[in-house]
């Protein structure tokens, strides 16, 4: 069979194109934070990781512009060589002491930075302990592991329980690495962190906890899920993103010393990639001033997340997550009604972020909506309010 078979084959997508049901891909034309233009229309945006409204702030635009000025557009190299500037260092050195780390290391997406950390540590006959529902980064990470011979274990999505009895089988004298989302992306709900540290502690493993969708929502001024539970001490690695809170791209590594020094010059996922942009590392800089000097934008944004959320209890809706996250979901059960849910939302004036299988499992289609610092009431009762006649109109609720 032709390699490229498996393309002509592909026509799913198509066919929801076809149906005028395809939610994905939806260009944005203006982007006013939590009002943007698609379609030629105002919409209100609840489907965006930007937490706390940073994207479009005059100090993040203006920190951007002033590195492109003098650093230009790109570091032309990997951080290994020629890539690095003293923005880089500066970003590191900052985003440590705020998260409460020895250091940080910069990687050049988020996506790749679960790939820069579990693949490098956790080596021949060594164990990755892993929740089923960890993004998919981590699940690519997990199988480059598997490349090298490590082993990688599953266990129950948040079931410790089911951790502890994976966990107990494994040699007790080996490296073992417990890797989780702080904040799940799909749906919003917190990892038990607590309970993760004392198993950690009594099978002689260490914790990775990727924090995308934590960093600047839960923890202490956002410092995260450790900062949460008061376990920053305990938790050994924090990974993270600057694509949503920190209104900009790339990830982090935050560890000890020597643990960012061996993945600084074991990792091919930094040393064959070209650093994070003076523009990008500039904008995150910024956002953490602002996170820094502005608490309160955190209590904003869970405010305004569990006006949401309560608003949509009410109304009967079967709302998953946790009050602290940015994250509210609601499940709606079909792939079908899903995507027609969707539409009707899009076309009365809210976007929303579509969930089908196999993203997730049958019967937890969902749309999952986010909010941000920078929403107001009255788009908060707006949404309330647009998923109340669509809900009712497709018998969701009644």
């Amino acid at each position: 069979m032709d390699l490229f078979q498996k393309c002509l084959d592909f026509t799913l997508a198509d066919e929801v194109k076809a149906a005028g049901l395809y939610p994905y891909f939806r260009p944005i034309e203006a982007n006013e934070g939590p009002i943007v233009e698609m379609a030629g229309r105002k919409i209100i945006m609840a489907g965006s990781n930007n937490y706390l409204g940073l994207t479009a702030h005059p100090k993040v635009k203006e920190a951007a512009v002033n590195a492109i000025k003098k650093y230009g557009t790109g570091c032309s190299g990997s951080r290994y060589l020629t890539g690095t500037i003293d923005l880089h260092v500066e970003l590191e050195k900052r985003l440590a002491k705020f998260l409460g780390y020895e250091e940080v290391l910069l990687i050049s997406t988020g996506y790749q930075t679960a790939q820069a950390i579990i693949p490098t540590l956790v080596q021949r006959g060594e164990y990755v302990v892993s929740d089923k529902d960890n993004h998919a980064c981590i699940v690519m990470a997990n199988m480059m592991a598997t490349g090298m011979t490590a082993e990688v274990v599953r266990y129950k999505h948040r079931d410790m329980k089911h951790l502890e009895a994976v966990i107990s089988k494994l040699p007790l004298d080996v490296g073992k690495l417990i890797v989780t989302d702080g904040v799940f992306s799909t749906s919003g709900e917190v990892v038990d962190l607590p309970a993760i540290v004392e198993i950690a502690k009594k099978y002689n493993a260490r914790i990775m906890c990727d924090d995308a969708h934590a960093t600047g929502v839960v923890g202490v001024g956002g410092r995260g899920t450790a900062s949460k539970f008061g376990l920053t001490n305990d938790v050994d690695i924090t990974m993270g993103t600057f694509s949503k809170s920190f209104a900009s791209l790339g990830g982090f590594i935050a560890s000890t010393k020597s643990v960012i020094n061996y993945i600084k010059h074991q990792s091919p996922a930094l040393i064959f990639s070209a650093s994070p942009t003076p523009a990008s590392v500039a904008s995150a800089l910024a956002a953490l001033e602002i996170m820094e000097a502005q608490p309160e934008l955190v209590t904003k944004l869970h405010n305004n997340a569990n006006r949401v959320r309560e608003g949509f209890k009410k109304l009967g809706f079967n709302v998953i997550g946790q009050p602290e996250t940015g994250i509210v979901s609601v499940i709606i059960g079909e792939t079908d009604k899903t995507l027609i849910f969707t539409k009707e939302l899009f076309d009365a004036g809210v976007f929303v972020n579509a969930f089908v299988r196999p993203g997730v499992p049958p019967g937890m289609e969902m749309v999952r909506t986010s909010y941000m610092a920078s929403h107001e009431n009255e788009h908060l009762d707006k949404i309330i309010d647009i998923f109340s006649v669509v809900g009712k109109k497709l018998g969701v609720i009644s």
